[in-house]
């Protein structure tokens, strides 16, 4: 499946009971709402497909892995229920990849800031390279992680969720992400990278695939109450983001 639009590109192979989903935007990858819900829609999709036992979760191009929400269509956002839908995107593609019945792999190449980390940390097991710095920057635009708080405490613990929000401005490197659980490897170059997952695909895609999704509902006990946490965070993010201080943060943060 392919998508060509300014609202950027989501394209789905599947081989050998290996999915591999790719989404991209120009803007580093960044998520436009419109994204956010055509993937959320592939990854419900691909959850009840009988052919495909494993999902590898990847982005586009040499450069960033994601840069999180889109700044063009934050700025754009003039009232609290546009606010509120734009991040509850973010929470229906976290809550899609908990619910999804297959193991999902993250391919993390370069860099993940905001939605992108929580998108590394809603992967089941995340493979990275030594360029894949993290940063969590919402609080230096007048927000604030909220939407994606639960998945990355979930991986890393609450000490270090609390590190990076509150140094917003610091990149963690992809060896400090490894230490605190959000990555299981990395790797030196993206053809390592690239190598492993491979391997490491066929080897889940060979297991019993009924298994794997019992082994998924295990992974994830204790996370039901994101059906509503999630968006009431996104409630939370959105009225921040209507703030003057918000506001004026980000324009000065696109400049």
């Amino acid at each position: 499946m392919t998508n060509q639009n300014p609202n950027g590109d989501l394209l789905t192979t599947i081989e050998n009971a290996v999915a591999t989903l790719e989404f991209g935007h120009p803007a580093s990858n960044s998520f436009p709402n419109e994204l956010l819900n055509r993937l959320t829609n592939e990854l419900n999709n691909l959850s009840t497909d009988p052919a495909v036992s494993v999902i590898i979760l990847k982005s586009s191009g040499l450069g960033a892995f994601c840069a999180g929400a889109s700044f063009d269509e934050l700025k754009e956002v003039t009232n609290l229920e546009q606010a509120a839908k734009f991040f509850s995107g973010f929470a229906n593609v976290l809550n899609a990849m908990r619910n999804c019945s297959k193991i999902i792999i993250g391919r993390i190449h370069g860099k993940a800031v905001g939605g992108g980390v929580g998108i590394a940390a809603a992967c089941d097991y995340a493979l990275a390279t030594s360029a894949s710095e993290i940063k969590l920057s919402e609080l230096a635009i007048g927000i604030g992680p909220f939407v994606i708080e639960p998945a990355v405490t979930r991986k890393i613990g609450k000490i270090a969720m609390a590190e990076m929000t509150l140094e917003a401005s610091e990149w963690k490197t992809a060896t400090w992400a490894n230490q605190k659980g959000l990555y299981a490897k990395v790797f030196e170059t993206t053809a390592e990278l690239d190598l492993e997952i491979t391997v490491f695909a066929k080897k889940i895609a060979s297991y019993n695939p009924e298994a794997l999704t019992e082994m998924k509902k295990v992974l994830w006990e204790g996370t039901e109450n994101w059906s509503t946490l999630l968006y009431e965070r996104a409630g939370i993010t959105g009225k921040l983001l209507l703030s003057d201080f918000s506001k004026n943060a980000l324009n000065q943060f696109k400049k």
